[in-house]
């Protein structure tokens, strides 16, 4: 059985940090592209990063130079390290992974207010 689960989200500040950790189970983590995305409340789920198997990145414009994604294969778990946080960054953020199939996760919230 295939798991993604999410953790790391919560409520931040303006400006602040955080890392959302995905771990997966029940997949050969190595050779899947994991991915970011998010989903505002009234918008569809865009893409935020993506990593592939072979460690190359591709991110959305909206969080270039703020976010960092990562993985850990010994782990089988992506990170998404997320720095000056903005307002418009308050999502759903859901992890991603994709081979042969595609995977999700349950999604974790972030929102960023004073």
């Amino acid at each position: 059985q295939v798991q993604l689960v999410e953790s790391g989200g919560g409520l931040v500040q303006p400006g602040g940090s955080l890392r959302l950790s995905c771990a997966a189970s029940g997949i050969i983590f190595s050779i899947n592209n994991m991915g970011w995305y998010r989903q505002a409340p009234g918008k569809q789920r865009e893409l935020v990063a993506v990593i592939s198997s072979g460690g190359n990145t591709n991110y959305a414009d909206s969080v270039k130079g703020r976010f960092t994604i990562s993985r850990d294969n010994a782990k089988s778990t992506v990170y998404l390290q997320m720095n000056s946080l903005k307002p418009e960054d308050t999502a759903v953020y859901y992890c991603n992974a994709k081979h042969w199939y595609t995977y999700w996760g349950q999604g974790t919230q972030v929102t960023v207010s004073s």
